[in-house]
């Protein structure tokens, strides 16, 4: 038992938990030690598959992971699936619609099976899978085995963007959904899929009361998680959207945000 006792915070990773040199302050370490020693429950909310997630830290992370913006939690301590919300084969119909119509596109897919497929790969795909450390099979369409799908990533180019988000507000996406972004890559989920809905299920399975689910995140991929959380957090650095989504801000990832968030979970709970 302690003060942290039957709470749940999440961190976004990248921007959020990592410092601008993609590593974990001491700081933020010896913070999330204090939380977890006193009850809490600790976890990363992440964009990223498991394939491609290497920060997993049993020192840190006393919870299942959710992976995939909510569409997976993964106990990496005992190797157990607590949840796959993914893209099913009803949705094969739409999937391939997309690939045979719009033309140039290297589609990234990452199986419930911790298998990472690519159809027509391009550099950016390459470099992607290369710069995770994934190791990919090349095809030409969308294996059986891989359902649920966990999630898709399309190669676009930045220059092509939002003309392929365009032609995705086209297509009968049947029960997927795009995360709209400016970049190389549109991401294709589940549509009951995201971090909100994701935590709060892990929340469920934990046995955490929504009144004591926290969370901090800095972008767009965030907002979900931001609003389903009793308190959502954002640093500083955090984008405009995150920032509109939260209810309480924090100092940036450069300077130890989780831990300014623990803190103020504390004063939170003690006010209670």
């Amino acid at each position: 038992m302690g003060i942290f006792s039957g709470c749940l915070l999440a961190s976004d990773y990248d921007g959020t938990l990592a410092n601008s040199k993609g590593e974990i302050d001491k700081e933020v370490r010896d913070a999330i030690k204090y939380f977890t020693s006193n009850g809490g429950y600790f976890t990363v909310c992440t964009g990223r598959t498991k394939q491609g997630f290497h920060a997993y830290s049993e020192e840190l992370m006393n919870a299942p992971v959710l992976l995939a913006n909510g569409s997976m939690a993964y106990d990496f301590k005992t190797g157990e699936t607590i949840f796959v919300n993914g893209i099913e084969k009803e949705n094969l119909s739409a999937l391939n619609y997309i690939r045979d119509n719009y033309h140039g596109i290297g589609i990234e897919y990452y199986g419930s099976d911790f298998s990472s497929y690519v159809i027509n790969p391009d550099d950016r795909n390459v470099k992607h899978f290369n710069w995770q450390f994934i190791d990919f099979k090349v095809v030409n369409e969308y294996l059986p085995e891989a359902f649920p799908i966990v999630k898709v990533m399309v190669s676009v180019g930045e220059e092509r963007c939002e003309d392929f988000q365009r032609f995705l507000d086209t297509v009968d996406l049947n029960k997927m959904k795009y995360i709209p972004q400016h970049g190389n890559f549109i991401e294709i989920i589940y549509n009951g899929s995201d971090k909100g809905k994701g935590l709060l299920k892990l929340a469920e399975s934990l046995g955490v009361d929504r009144t004591r689910v926290f969370c901090v995140g800095d972008g767009a991929n965030d907002v979900d998680m931001l609003k389903a959380a009793q308190i959502g957090f954002v640093p500083e650095n955090g984008d405009i959207l995150a920032k509109q989504a939260g209810n309480a801000a924090v100092k940036s990832n450069d300077e130890f945000a989780v831990a300014d968030v623990i803190y103020k979970i504390e004063k939170y709970i003690t006010k209670m």
